[in-house]
């Protein structure tokens, strides 16, 4: 049981950051930002949860049965992550590739200490053992000062996979394109440094504050840490209605507002990308078919046009309403990994990547969120990210790009390159 307060905020801006310059002293923190971003399906401006009650930390082997367990068993606010690997709970799949960050493939926990910001309206959510602590925190949270960063050694980012090495594995791929083993993949490369010390919580908000995307998020799990500017949602529950949102289709932002509208209007009419996403749409409403009641997958809007502080994106909407028969955790295994982080068809594109692919994916194309008591949830897809495991010093940032019929191998490099800008920016 929880005790639940609302309180009013007169500086909402200044609130969020006082809550997550809080939230550092604990082990197992998720900070959830949506920036403001005008968005059909918010919830809230602001969420965090932090200090762990119980937790579910698992390989892939039965991962999404655990979850569902721990799930339908806590029945309470739930936060985590699944990642990309744990494909390989669902198929007969393998991920073999080198992993420097090692962070476990499924994570859960149930928060004491819950915060849902709107506006200007708080709820605070105790578990009550310790709701006695509530009245404390607050008046600490509102105390707190934005933390002084020391000095940083430089990083040096090296790339796991050469120009030249890019392009070469891109045309193997339209080898498979042109042999029908798949029609669109997405094919993903790593930025790395090693004996890294970085400050997450000053590189977040470095990149949260050139990006201010939607689903913005600080993840921190004793050592390992997420630092998340995604504009994409993957997966959205509310009641019976699912709501997906699969990004494909990219285009520069440039500072004059000319050439900006051109790059947007490029965008929304460029063959290639609309038949990228038209693809990842179907495949979407494919997924959602598996747990719906009939006739009720619709596309709400397709390839819709939208702009953020980096690029532009085009972005689709598919939703549908859940047969009664199937649980939530039904509903992310039928659709895991999401679409526009693997390609059509799933398993076989899957197959090929992890074999052309240099480095495991982990937690970057998986999805990062949150369960409801009622059950309800939503999660992010893990792009646009930085991720660091603080105990061996290795950071890491993983682009990608969808590759069709129709790709320039040299276009897909530059377009890579165009993704993984912010999170250069941020560690250099």
């Amino acid at each position: 049981m929880r005790v639940s307060i609302h309180k009013n905020i007169a500086n909402p801006k200044l609130f969020k950051e006082q809550l997550l310059s809080w939230a550092q002293q604990f082990r197992e923190v998720v900070f959830l930002d949506s920036n403001s971003y005008p968005q059909q399906y918010s919830s809230f401006d602001c969420m965090l949860a932090v200090d762990a009650f119980t937790s579910l930390k698992t390989d892939y082997y039965n991962a999404f049965e655990d979850l569902k367990q721990y799930q339908q068993n806590t029945k309470d606010w739930l936060f985590g992550y699944l990642s990309y690997d744990l494909k390989n709970d669902i198929e007969n799949l393998k991920s073999n590739n080198f992993d420097g960050l090692n962070f476990p493939d499924l994570f859960f926990f149930q928060p004491k200490k819950v915060f849902i910001l709107k506006g200007n309206e708080l709820e605070i959510q105790y578990l009550m053992l310790c709701d006695d602590e509530l009245e404390e925190d607050f008046n600490e949270i509102v105390k707190s000062q934005k933390s002084k960063v020391g000095s940083q050694e430089a990083i040096i980012i090296q790339q796991r996979i050469s120009k030249d090495l890019y392009i070469q594995k891109v045309n193997k791929m339209l080898e498979h394109i042109h042999i029908g083993d798949m029609y669109e993949a997405n094919f993903c490369m790593e930025f790395y440094a090693e004996n890294a010390v970085i400050n997450p919580l000053e590189k977040f908000q470095k990149l949260n504050g050139i990006s201010q995307a939607p689903f913005s998020v600080f993840f921190k799990n004793y050592k390992h840490y997420l630092l998340s500017a995604s504009p994409e949602r993957y997966l959205k529950k509310e009641g019976d209605k699912i709501i997906s949102q699969p990004i494909k289709g990219t285009s520069k932002r440039f500072a004059d507002l000319a050439e900006d509208e051109k790059s947007k209007n490029i965008l929304a009419t460029d063959a290639k990308e609309r038949a990228e996403n038209i693809m990842i749409t179907d495949l979407v409403r494919n997924d959602l078919s598996h747990t719906a009641q009939k006739g009720s997958v619709e596309v709400e809007e397709l390839c819709g046009i939208y702009s953020f502080l980096q690029v532009h994106q085009m972005i689709s909407t598919v939703t549908s309403k859940l047969d009664p028969k199937f649980s939530a955790v039904d509903v992310l295994k039928t659709t895991f990994p999401m679409g526009s982080m693997t390609g059509a068809p799933k398993i076989s594109v899957m197959e090929i990547v992890e074999n052309l692919e240099e480095t495991k994916r982990g937690l970057y194309s998986g999805a990062v969120g949150y369960f409801t008591p009622e059950g309800d949830f939503d999660f992010n897809v893990v792009i646009r990210s930085i991720l660091y495991n603080q105990e061996n010093k290795y950071v890491s940032f993983s682009v990608g790009s969808a590759i069709t019929s129709l790709s320039i191998p040299e276009k897909e490099y530059e377009e890579c390159l165009l993704k993984a800008k912010a999170m250069h920016e941020v560690l250099q």
